[in-house]
Order: C-alpha cells, then sequence, then structure tokens
C-alpha cells in the first residue's frame, strides 16, 4: 500500500519539476488523502527529496514521518532540525485557502515565491492509478447493488423525502460512508436528490445538473416533500462514496405508468450515454462529447427540455473521484482532453414539466483505443414502482 502514495507523490513531484518548483505545502483534506491515504490536521510538505507528515491532530500518530507541530510557525525550525533547506519556490493551495491563512503562510517563508498549486494538483488527481480505478469499480458495484434494491422500499402515499430516506439508509446498510465531498466553498449536499414532480424543475443555486427546492432554504437543493402521484417519474440521484472514491449514478422510477413523452425523452437519454462512451476515448476534447450530447438532443426534438428548462445546466458530465466534481468538465469551452485511467460521471436529463425529470447518470473509466467502461451497473430503463 506504501507503494500506491509514494507514486502519487512521484506524480505530483514531476509537475513541481516541470513548473520549476522546490517545494509544495498541502493543508486541504482532499489532498491529504491523495497523498497519504489517510486523513489528519496539519501540512504534509515535499520538496523533490523529501515527504513529511506535520500533523496536530489526532494525537498518537507512529508514522516514520510524522512530526508533530502546534502552529505553522514553526515549520522552518522543525525543517533545518531535518537538514531540509527552505525553499525558494513553493506551492500553495490558494484556491483553498483563506486569505489570512494565505498571509501566514507566506510570511513563514517569506524568501520563496509561491504559486498556486491547487488546479495542478486537481490534474494530476484527473488520471487514476490502477489502485483507484479498483477502488472506482467497487464502489460502483455496490452502489449498483443498493439501486437494485430502492424499488422494494417505496409504499404507495411515500413523499419524495420519505423514499429518500429510506433509500439513503439502504445505501448506509450496504456500506456508503454517507459522506460526499465536494470542491468548491459554495457546494453543499448530503448524499444526493431525489426529484418528482414540478419540484424537478426549480432552478438550483449550485451548479448541479438539476435542483430542486430542498426541505428548507437554508439547503435550497433536492427533495422538498413532494408527494409522488401516479405518472410521476422520480430520478435517484444519490451519490455513492463506499471506500473515499465517489460513484455517480442516476436512475429513474416511475409511480405506476408515466407518459409517453417521458419514455421518449428517457430514451434518448440512453442513446446519449451510448454515443458519448463510444467516442470518450484518450486525446479525445471534452468539449466533443458536449456537442455530441447537445446535438442528440436538437435531433430528438427535446433540446428546449435538456438539462432543465427554466435554468440549464451548462455542462453534461464532470470528473469523479475522492471529490463529487473533479475534473475534466464535459462542458462547450472544456480544452481538457480525457486520457487513459480518468473517470467521469457523464449525466443527459430532461426535465417534463407536471411530470419530473429523467435521465440516467453512469460513471465511466476512460482508456487509451476503447470505449469507455461503465462502472455503473444498475439497468439503465426506468423502473415502474407498484401502485
Amino acid at each position: 500500500m506504501q507503494k500506491e502514495y509514494v507514486l502519487r507523490q512521484e506524480r505530483v513531484r514531476r509537475r513541481m519539476l516541470e513548473d520549476g518548483v522546490e517545494a509544495c505545502l498541502i493543508s486541504s483534506n482532499t489532498n491529504i488523502i491523495y497523498l497519504t491515504g489517510t486523513l489528519f490536521a496539519g501540512f504534509v510538505y515535499m520538496d523533490r527529496d523529501v515527504t513529511i507528515c506535520f500533523v496536530r491532530r489526532p494525537s498518537g500518530l507512529d508514522w516514520e514521518n510524522a512530526v508533530y507541530i502546534r502552529k505553522p510557525e514553526q515549520l522552518p525550525e522543525l525543517l533545518a532540525e531535518r537538514s531540509v533547506r527552505l525553499p525558494r519556490s513553493i506551492w500553495l493551495e490558494e484556491d483553498e485557502m483563506t486569505h489570512s491563512e494565505w498571509l501566514r503562510i507566506s510570511k513563514i517563508f517569506p524568501d520563496a515565491v509561491t504559486s498556486n498549486s491547487t488546479h495542478k494538483i486537481r490534474e494530476i488527481r484527473a488520471v487514476k492509478t490502477p489502485f483507484e480505478l479498483e477502488l472506482v469499480r467497487q464502489g460502483g458495484r455496490k452502489q449498483s447493488e443498493a439501486i437494485m434494491a430502492f424499488p422494494s422500499l417505496f409504499r404507495p402515499g411515500m413523499t419524495d423525502n420519505e423514499f429518500a430516506i429510506e433509500m439513503e439508509r439502504e445505501a448506509r446498510k450496504r456500506g456508503s460512508l454517507g459522506v460526499v465531498r465536494v470542491f468548491g466553498q459554495s457546494m453543499e449536499i448530503y448524499m444526493g436528490a431525489v426529484l418528482s414532480g414540478e419540484n424537478a424543475g426549480t432552478p438550483s443555486v449550485y451548479d448541479f445538473a438539476l435542483g430542486g427546492a430542498g426541505l428548507n432554504p437554508t439547503v435550497p437543493v433536492g427533495q422538498n416533500g413532494t408527494p409522488l402521484c401516479e405518472g410521476q417519474t422520480v430520478l435517484v440521484d444519490i451519490c455513492g462514496n463506499y471506500n473515499g472514491y465517489h460513484c455517480d449514478q442516476t436512475r429513474v422510477f416511475s409511480v405506476g405508468k408515466t407518459t409517453e413523452k417521458a419514455l421518449y425523452a428517457h430514451q434518448v437519454s440512453i442513446e446519449i450515454l451510448n454515443e458519448v462512451a463510444l467516442m470518450g476515448q484518450e486525446g479525445v476534447a471534452c468539449c466533443e462529447l458536449y456537442n455530441k450530447a447537445v446535438e442528440i438532443a436538437k435531433r430528438s426534438g427535446l433540446d428546449d427540455c435538456f438539462m432543465g428548462r427554466r435554468q440549464k445546466a451548462g455542462f453534461i458530465g464532470h470528473g469523479i473521484g475522492l471529490v463529487l466534481n473533479e475534473l475534466p468538465v464535459l462542458a462547450p469551452k472544456s480544452k481538457m482532453i480525457l486520457q487513459d485511467g480518468m473517470t467521469i460521471a457523464v449525466e443527459p436529463k430532461f426535465v417534463i414539466d407536471g411530470i419530473g425529470a429523467v435521465g440516467n447518470e453512469n460513471t465511466y473509466i476512460v482508456h487509451k483505443e476503447s470505449a469507455m467502461e461503465s462502472v455503473s451497473l444498475a439497468p439503465e430503463e426506468i423502473v415502474e414502482l407498484k401502485v
């Protein structure tokens, strides 16, 4: 296992060398987990030769490279004790620090040129190691098994929230950690969203594919207590996090039989997923996948309700891994190129007035010379809930 984290650290070092940077200081939860496999309060300091974990909490860690620290101002002294020269240039996670934190750390390294590592490390994380890919596959299998059990939890007369509670409980029973990590200070979500009826078209304050009003104005996303009525669709977008790596998989149920338009739009979503999966090989631009999805939606006469009605999402997919919204983004202006080992969630969805939302979401692994590999294994057709 130690070799896995050495490999990840070497990926960061190679990028540091390319950028001419001598060291980096990591303090965000996600990147501490990425580089060490666990979470602690403190810093990971890396230069071109050494990695040191400066730990504030928890007590009792006995790692060879762990050094206990009370405050960051101790860093220069502790580095000197280990014959580590202070850097002349250093990466800081500037997009994930407050201004006061940045000022404080900058004063600790007064002779070093600082630069922002946030996007660069996100680019590194976008391409998974073989070990990470297996974790994504494991998560996909567990999430698929949970989703296939969801229809049995439905009872006539339920609201969207009552159904969501039962599905979340089922996922937790099957090992879901119940935590969704999201990149961005203004992005919050619990385990996901269950959308039905008019609520499915409610615009989101967050940068999600679909919104929902939520149960309270302080958390305006997802289910809002809508009664699940016959003919409506129930779009279930509950994220799986079974081992630290997220797996996005959306499936749709209907309360009894739904409308022909809803069934048609859902089939178009499946067509989009199939086409995008065939296209999504190494070397393809992310914007091309977005353009293909929009082309199919327009050709099918559904562009008016594609990715929302009153407010449309500006993407059809995103990277996924230690956080829900990794790089790359499948958007019209995305310049990123798919690489072997990337993991992306593709979510072409449609909002049908008065009925709800339809459309699947699958998590895929990008390969060099073949179609993307889906790790989302639940059936893609709309499943009818018995009333």
